[in-house]
């Protein structure tokens, strides 16, 4: 059974004012257990899931026919994570993320602080789901090195991988509990927690799209690192839709759905916190109303995601028709076919994409270049670096559509921060 347990918080703290050293108490909660637990869905629940669920496989089944699936899937990946990324107050935009990345390809000391932890996220990202098999078991080893990944290089290096010793709390006071939001298990609780939800993530009962949600919120509760919590919990939900087989391609962006809905979001994690047995009212209309919550924000990042794609398509097709329409064993057609992995790229990048030799991809960048295609954003004797900008305002666009509620920022503003259209 559920329960808030009192607890009290003495600190030994020097260097702080009366205040935050003064003792408290604070209720901590202790979740159910999810293993063997019987979830029931409503009516409208399961046909939320249901329909969010047929959109994701379709999405899926229909990017299998296209020979450049795996450079959309990565470019959607990348918008996923700098979503992610930015509930956590990391805010990068996509062009700034790009360049980024490009010039940490080419070994450039960093320094771009903000991009290098998104970065870190994309990392951790890719890392995750490629070691997690449709239909393959998710391991609590998987979900620490996700997280070792995410921390790497950043001011919390020491804590990654680490499930934490110390309590922690959302909200109030850095210094001590007594005011905070919430306060997640104590430490001696989290190893069993996330013993069982591996288990719940490796169980087939839930649909997929139900499991997912369910996990991520248990996660999000048990928080059972130092920092890093949102941005893995978003990582785990993913791998329970690629081990369940309905998003074993292309990712849906469901992050930049819940950074616009950040308020519903952060409700809808709280509601899924009753206190009493796991079949109780309070808990039943908590687990469905966030279930319903999260299918919806699927199914719009699903179909946004869709009409990205055709969007995408629609510019390869107007690339090629731009070069001369070249052979498809050419490397410029290759090239096209691959941008949407690295729209900011250098002859080296490129070579490695296309699986062909320096001068072979340096006369395909030239010929994108020739086309309007590509173009160079800086110069210098080694390594030139060139950018796709209408794939960048594609990306862009698609991150300005999911952060307006209406799905269109001519009609419903923007809820957060986005990023500009630069192309002139």
């Amino acid at each position: 059974m559920a329960v808030y347990e009192q607890r009290r918080w003495e600190s030994d703290a020097t260097g702080l004012t009366r205040r935050d050293r003064r003792p408290c108490n604070y209720d901590v909660y202790l979740p159910d257990p999810l293993a063997g637990r019987r979830f029931v869905l409503d009516g409208s629940t399961a046909a939320d899931v249901a329909d969010a669920e047929a959109e994701l496989v379709r999405l899926n089944t229909s990017a299998e026919a296209l020979a450049d699936t795996e450079s959309l899937a990565r470019l959607l990946l990348r918008a996923e994570s700098v979503a992610s990324s930015r509930i956590e107050g990391l805010d990068v935009g996509g062009r700034r993320l790009l360049h980024a990345d490009a010039a940490r390809q080419i070994g450039q000391a960093p320094r771009d602080v903000t991009a290098e932890e998104v970065l870190g996220n994309i990392d951790a990202m890719v890392w995750g789901i490629e070691s997690v098999e449709p239909g393959g078991p998710i391991t609590l080893s998987v979900i620490l090195e996700a997280h070792r990944r995410l921390l790497a290089g950043t001011r919390f290096e020491e804590h990654g991988g680490r499930i934490r010793t110390e309590q922690n709390w959302i909200g109030g006071s850095g210094y001590n509990p007594c005011s905070a939001a919430f306060v997640p298990p104590p430490p001696e609780e989290v190893p069993g927690l996330l013993d069982d939800l591996v288990r719940f993530c490796n169980d087939d009962t839930l649909p997929a799209l139900a499991q997912a949600a369910v996990a991520h919120a248990q996660f999000e509760t048990i928080h059972p690192f130092v920092d890093g919590n949102g941005r893995t919990g978003r990582v785990l939900l993913h791998l329970v839709l690629r081990r369940r087989g309905i998003a074993h391609r292309v990712l849906p962006p469901v992050s930049l759905v819940l950074a616009t809905w950040a308020r519903d979001y952060v409700g809808g994690l709280t509601e899924t916190r009753y206190a009493g047995a796991p079949d109780s009212p309070q808990a039943h209309e908590g687990i469905n109303r966030w279930v319903s919550f999260f299918a919806s924000a699927s199914l719009r990042a699903v179909r946004d995601a869709g009409r990205f794609e055709e969007h995408v398509r629609a510019l390869q097709t107007s690339w090629r028709e731009r070069a001369g329409n070249p052979r498809r064993d050419s490397a410029a057609y290759q090239l096209i076919g691959a941008l949407p992995a690295a729209p900011v790229l250098t002859a080296t990048t490129a070579a490695g994409l296309i699986g062909r030799s320096f001068q072979t991809a340096s006369q395909a960048v030239e010929r994108l270049v020739g086309a309007g295609v590509l173009r160079q954003v800086n110069v210098g004797r080694r390594n030139r670096t060139f950018e796709a900008p209408e794939l960048i305002d594609a990306f862009t666009a698609l991150e300005r559509r999911l952060a307006s509620p209406g799905g269109d920022t001519r009609v419903s503003p923007p809820v957060r921060r986005v990023p500009r259209r630069l192309t002139p």
